[in-house]
């Protein structure tokens, strides 16, 4: 009885040991975009990773856009698609590459207002981004640590305008 006991408790172990796929995660993002991290595994190769939080309060917080400037942090949507492999066939470390759309919503401050009361415009951009990331999985398998970039390029309302996406985290994997 003890043998079996102690066999189910290795095999456990080791099941918990590995990363884990076919699943969920959650966690936090910080960087260009910052904000709550969620990611769906699909298989061995795919997943999807949405991101929901801020935008612009670290690399380009105090950018030129289109006639004017970008001085004020935002939100920020973005969803990428990802395909994933093992780096030098582990489990614990893992390479991915992807691409998605992003949406932002930050402050504009046109050149052409600076001396009226009101003097910025509430301004919504959609664009796609692609991204490239390492990520470790903890030994216990379920914690997994992460670094990330990217380049956000817009579609509306500034055509061609870019951002980097440079971030990092953690994530618990469900």
């Amino acid at each position: 009885m003890k043998k079996i006991i102690l066999t189910l408790l290795c095999i456990f172990t080791f099941t918990l040991a590995q990363a884990q796929y076919d699943n969920w995660a959650v966690g936090v993002k910080l960087g260009e975009p910052s904000g709550v991290n969620i990611r769906k595994y699909f298989n061995n190769v795919n997943a999807i990773d949405v991101t929901v939080g801020s935008y612009g309060g670290i690399l380009s917080n105090n950018r030129e856009y289109r006639q004017g400037v970008y001085r004020s942090v935002g939100f920020s949507f973005q969803a990428h698609y990802l395909w994933h492999n093992a780096l030098f066939n582990s489990e614990k470390a893992h390479i991915y590459y992807g691409f998605g759309p992003q949406v932002n919503s930050r402050r504009y401050y046109p050149d052409n207002q600076q001396n009226q009361k009101i003097n910025y415009q509430k301004n919504v951009s959609l664009g796609g981004s692609g991204l490239g990331g390492f990520e470790f999985f903890l030994p216990d398998g379920r914690l997994s640590i992460f670094l990330e970039g990217g380049l956000y390029i817009e579609l509306l309302p500034g055509p061609f305008f870019t951002s980097p996406n440079v971030s990092g985290g953690v994530r618990l994997n469900l």
